[in-house]
């Protein structure tokens, strides 16, 4: 007999006959009928372990509505004798171990949990096993195939960027989550409470109804048949994402309006698409037979849940078909993703032609009737601005809300000479703003259309979207002015502020600009040691510090790598000038916090006061600037120095430096040397680098560092540029011809900045090519990183250019510099050169960890890796097994002349050889 708290039960008789009577006591409260009593009996001879397993959630027989979402079943099992039943651990079931001595009967009694029992079955441990263990790999099979497809549309959505492809993203993503809450994953990856499964249970069916619902009406288009659709579906949308919520508070009554919702989704859907068959929509013929098989499989799961399929492998054959069903809606949409579009047959008219042109341009039509005052457009031009339908049909009074106020004059000029000369052209750029009050560059060309009494009726023509042609023309227009890294004006930019400047104090004579130039001082050998992305850094750093200085009338430019330029107006006091210039240098002094360490860098600053006369040039007082700053160099930086005109009679060593370099050329002491480059797969020599050498007369050999600096300077880099190009080129041509071979040898030659920007470099490149006759690709311009991120736009140009003559291009010190790899990717570069600092090993004897990823990023881009500063012969072992192609360094030679790279090539003169050949033998 049952009680709210105990049973008391009479045990069928054992072995001895005796009908025993046990009463136990419930855990939890009940009303008496929370008892479940069975007995088992072991005829055998030997100890046997069953498991009772009671499932928390059985889809089948869950119920449609208010359906039992899962909870614990079972709180306790009693045993009459024997050993006590012991709870295992189980996420998704009250699992129990009974075990019975040999001829023993012993009866069990449950308390139950739940009112409602699903079922309770006897397992064999190992027989359980295996049916948990081939349901995992089922479940993970599906999750998988479930995973991947919801990847791959979310990949297509990406690509493809009609709304259908998100609305199949989604419905995958939801079928997906779907799975997991079912296969118990997400409760074992987040450990979720037992109650919290019912809440995803509930939100997961309403999320998959809701999906499906949405990729109907995002297939089938159904706004375009009618409008009423749209809102019928947006209705029913907003009441299962509500269904979302409302699982939080009760998730039986959420799941069970989900359920029939999918019920609703799955006929209404049906009906639409034969509907829609009917009409021989393509659409809906090409989903026709999946939503047949989704219709199919709905009536079994509501056959499921009412109970009326109950065998155990009806719910795994349920999620298998949800799963093939939403791989062929995957199928159908992705063969919408790639199919060609139609092709049209039969004969156009010109009026068809012309339309089918300006649609295939992209172009809007833009129509003013001219009589009812009203301009007509394109619907996609407001769309692409984001305006409602029709805000632009309106009058070109209305329009100039719309222009930029920038635009409007002109926008109404143009219109009004239109009307009075009755002819010609309109060709007009202005900024229509969108709805975001972003504004966009549109060119409107138009021709007036005159009536028969000679007046203007309309005018018709269409508008172009040009913003990104004007964005670019304004970036180019600010690189040409300002620098690349800082923003800071560039070298023309301050000349002309100080030109009117000067010009402004030659109206008023107490007025007068001062022009400082601080130099850092050895910024080289910091920018050394860092590395290039950190100097840069370094740079912009002392840029924002120095800009706290000066106020809004003032100029800072950046003038060269390490040197600023400062015009200071708004000080009038001569007194208070030097005081400024102390303070730059205080601010310089000022320790720079960088990785861990303090960076102390010292300024040299020279500095002119400028004069009111005619004569006086904005260039001239740069110059003496210049002259002070290296007069301040001179004892040793960190100094400050004011022009005197006896400084220009004291010349620099630099400016020295500088009329020795422009004779050494015309006295022929400048050479080139060549490194040579080679192979690591069989340590043949692939190519060389050419280097120049300054034999000075009487200083000996002097830094290659120093003396291009100078040239840069100067502008004698162009001239020495063009000899190493000319005298490069016909050296390899005449060992391309002594030794040839396939790919023939190449030759890397570097260009400068100022050959660069040059736009005759092409011109020169081309004469050079047509002189040596060289093979396509085997004299390769070498640039630096760094350069071709000063100006990206003009760097993608110019390269372009220099491919097109056949010129191999290489990309020099990579890694050092601030290169965007979205750059990388566009400059037509077919050799990336990684700089030393990447090559040597570092603390431990191990290579940089991004070595590696460069030699990988190089070849996924198609080019070929040569590394520099390969010293040792292991280096080479191991750049050969990261996939590198070519080496350079002192383990291969260092630059040497043209006879000496003769020998290597085997090409030394027939005594020489034999002398050679008899050493070897000798040795031998």
């Amino acid at each position: 007999m049952g009680q709210p708290d105990r049973i008391q039960v009479a045990t069928l008789p054992g072995a001895d006959g005796i009908v025993r009577q046990i009463e136990v006591r419930s855990e939890r409260h009940g009303d008496g009928r929370q008892w479940a009593v069975f007995a088992l009996k072991n005829e055998g001879d030997e100890q046997i372990d069953r498991l009772l397993v009671s499932p928390h959630y059985r889809f089948v027989g869950s119920g449609a509505l208010w359906p039992d979402l899962g909870e614990q079943r079972i709180q306790n099992v009693t045993a009459s004798q024997g050993i006590r039943p012991d709870r295992q651990d189980a996420d998704d079931s009250d699992t129990y171990v009974l075990t019975i001595d040999p001829g023993a009967t012993v009866t069990y009694v449950v308390e139950l949990s739940s009112p409602r029992l699903l079922q309770l079955t006897l397992w064999d441990p190992d027989a359980y096993k295996d049916k948990v263990n081939s349901f995992t790999l089922y479940r993970g099979i599906l999750l998988g195939i479930g995973g991947l497809l919801a990847l791959i549309l979310t990949i297509v959505f990406v690509v493809k960027g009609s709304v259908m492809f998100p609305a199949a993203a989604a419905l995958a993503w939801a079928v997906l989550f779907y799975l997991g809450v079912d296969f118990g994953f997400w409760r074992k990856v987040f450990d979720l409470a037992p109650e919290t499964e019912q809440i995803l249970r509930a939100g997961s069916e309403a999320a998959f109804a809701a999906t499906l619902l949405v990729f109907l009406f995002a297939y089938l288009n159904l706004n375009r048949w009618h409008v009423r659709y749209a809102h019928i579906m947006g209705a029913w949308l907003v009441f299962l994402v509500a269904l979302v919520w409302l699982a939080a508070y009760d998730a039986p009554v959420a799941a069970g309006i989900a359920r029939l919702s999918l019920l609703g989704v799955a006929a209404a859907g049906f009906g639409v698409i034969v509907w829609l068959v009917t009409k021989g929509y393509d659409r809906a013929v090409m989903l026709a037979p999946t939503w047949l098989l989704l219709l199919a499989w709905v009536g079994a799961a509501g056959a499921a849940v009412a109970g009326a399929l109950s065998n155990e492998l009806v719910a795994p054959a349920l999620v298998g078909g949800l799963v093939l069903i939403v791989l062929l809606i995957g199928f159908t949409v992705m063969q919408h993703a790639f199919a060609g579009g139609a092709v049209l047959h039969g004969a156009v008219s010109d009026i068809e032609r012309r339309a089918l042109a300006i649609t295939g341009a992209g172009d809007f039509v833009w129509d003013w009737d001219v009589g009812g005052d009203r301009i007509h457009t394109s619907p996609e031009l407001e769309q692409a601005l984001g305006l409602k339908r029709g805000a632009l049909e309106a009058s070109p009074a209305d329009w100039l809300e719309v222009v930029h106020v920038s635009d409007r004059d002109r926008f109404r000029a143009a219109l009004d000479a239109l009307l009075d000369e009755r002819r010609g052209r309109l060709t007009e750029t202005f900024r229509l703003r969108g709805s975001d009050g972003r504004y966009v560059w549109h060119q409107l060309r138009a021709r007036p259309v005159v009536g028969a009494d000679g007046e203007v009726v309309r005018c018709v023509g269409t508008l172009l979207d040009v913003n990104a042609g004007k964005t670019t023309e304004e970036r180019l227009l600010q690189n040409a002015v300002h620098d690349n890294l800082t923003g800071l004006p560039n070298r023309e930019l301050f000349l002309d502020r100080l030109e009117a400047a000067l010009a402004f104090s030659r109206e008023n004579p107490g007025f007068r600009p001062t022009v400082m130039v601080v130099d850092i001082d050895r910024y080289k050998k910091i920018n050394d040691a860092v590395g290039v992305a950190t100097g840069d850094t370094i740079l912009i750093t002392v840029v924002r510090r120095l800009s706290r200085l000066l106020k809004p009338q003032d100029t800072l430019a950046r003038l060269s790598g390490d040197q600023f330029g400062v015009l200071l107006m708004s000080e009038r006091d001569a007194a208070a000038i030097p005081v400024f210039a102390e303070t730059l240098k205080r601010t310089l002094r000022s320790p720079i916090a960088f990785g861990g360490k303090e960076i102390f860098l010292t300024g040299s600053i020279g500095l002119v006061t400028g004069e009111a006369g005619p004569d006086v040039s904005g260039e001239e007082l740069i110059k003496n600037a210049e002259v002070a700053m290296y007069h301040a160099k001179r004892f040793g930086g960190d100094h400050i120095e004011i022009f005197r005109p006896s400084m220009r009679a004291a010349t620099t060593d630099r400016l020295l430096i500088a009329g020795e370099l422009n004779r050494a050329l015309e006295r022929n002491e400048i050479k080139v040397f060549y490194q040579p480059i080679v192979r690591l797969d069989d340590r043949s020599i692939a190519g060389f680098e050419a280097l120049l050498r300054w034999d000075h007369p009487r200083y000996g050999r002097r830094p290659t560092s120093e003396f291009i600096a100078i040239a840069e300077e100067s502008g004698l880099i162009v001239d020495i540029g063009l000899f190493v190009l000319d005298e490069a080129a016909r050296q390899l041509a005449r060992w391309q011809a002594q030794v040839p071979g396939e790919p023939p040898l190449f030759m890397s030659v570097n260009v400068s900045s100022r050959q660069f920007l040059r736009q005759d470099l092409v011109q020169d490149i081309r004469n050079v090519l047509t002189r040596a006759a060289l093979p396509e690709g085997s004299l390769k311009i070498e640039l630096t990183e760094s350069l071709v991120m000063q100006n990206p736009e003009h760097a993608a140009q110019m390269l372009t250019r220099l491919r097109e003559l056949g010129a191999g291009l290489s990309l020099d010190d990579f890694g050092t510099g601030h290169s965007s790899l979205a750059y990388l990717q566009r400059f037509p570069f077919d050799v990336l050169k990684i700089d030393k600092s990447f090559v040597r090993p570092v603390g431990g004897g191990q290579r940089p960890i991004l070595l590696s990823s460069i030699v990988r990023l190089a070849q996924d881009l198609g080019m070929e890796v040569v590394a520099e500063g390969v010293e040792t012969d292991s280096d080479a072992v191991e750049l050969f097994h990261l996939g590198c192609e070519y080496a350079q360094g002192f383990a291969f030679g260092e630059a040497m002349a043209a006879d000496a790279c003769d020998r290597m090539l085997g090409l030394a003169a027939p005594g020489v050889a034999r002398r050679m050949m008899q050493g070897a033998l000798r040795r031998g």
